[in-house]
């Protein structure tokens, strides 16, 4: 019991992700078939309807916007700041910050872990491994939409007696960057609120909140 409560809040959006996935592809076969079905074709299971590039272009032009909003919210705040936003460093401390602050080198201590002790190449990965990951799978993600919506892309041109596309010609084409804009813009618009409206609105309780007392201007101050 100790175990889960410990890790509640990650399970709790493991739990969510996986029943939205799963009703993203009940909801998505349905939709499909009934497309199928008005122009003359045949419905697909439900296996037939997640193993095809239709269900994993949709997937992945999700997942890729939500890991390059992450990728950029983490980079940003190193340099940028917001007056008054619990999402931002305090005005004044933009940058890379000190060894001592970092806690890393000669600055660490008994609980800092093994690669922040260290330096050269090993320290450097480390201090940036969050970026480093976010970003790998935002181009992984970024590389699957393109490979998957490619296959679907040529499906539908194929339907149309259209010749298919190479993978050059579909990701510089305005089908592949509609499906990535219009995911782009909404999460930026999300991040972009949050930093905002968190100045001004307060969630009793909530860490992403300023305690409700704080000023307007407490910049960097969460509960």
């Amino acid at each position: 019991m100790r175990w889960l409560k410990e890790n509640s809040l990650a399970l709790a959006f493991l739990i969510l992700f996986v029943l939205a996935l799963a009703g993203q592809a009940v909801a998505g076969m349905l939709d499909y078939n009934d497309q199928e079905l008005a122009q003359g074709g045949e419905p697909v299971s439900i296996l037939q309807y997640v193993t095809s590039s239709t269900f994993a272009v949709d997937v992945a032009e999700n997942w890729q916007s939500e890991y390059l909003q992450f990728f950029l919210f983490i980079v940003l705040t190193v340099w940028l700041v917001q007056k008054g936003s619990p999402e931002s460093k305090k005005v004044g401390q933009e940058g890379l910050e000190s060894d001592e602050e970092q806690q890393v080198g000669r600055h660490a201590h008994d609980g800092s872990p093994a690669w922040a002790r260290t330096g050269g190449l090993r320290l450097w990965l480390f201090g940036n491994s969050l970026a480093l990951v976010m970003g790998a799978i935002f181009v992984l993600s970024w590389l699957a939409q393109s490979v998957a919506g490619l296959a679907a892309y040529n499906s539908e041109r194929l339907d149309d007696l259209r010749d298919p596309v190479g993978w050059g010609a579909y990701v510089t084409s305005p089908e592949f960057w509609n499906r990535s804009l219009q995911n782009w813009q909404s999460e930026l618009l999300a991040v972009l609120s949050m930093v905002v409206l968190a100045i001004y609105l307060r969630q009793r309780g909530s860490p992403e909140s300023k305690p409700v007392g704080t000023s307007h201007a407490a910049t960097g101050v969460e509960n």
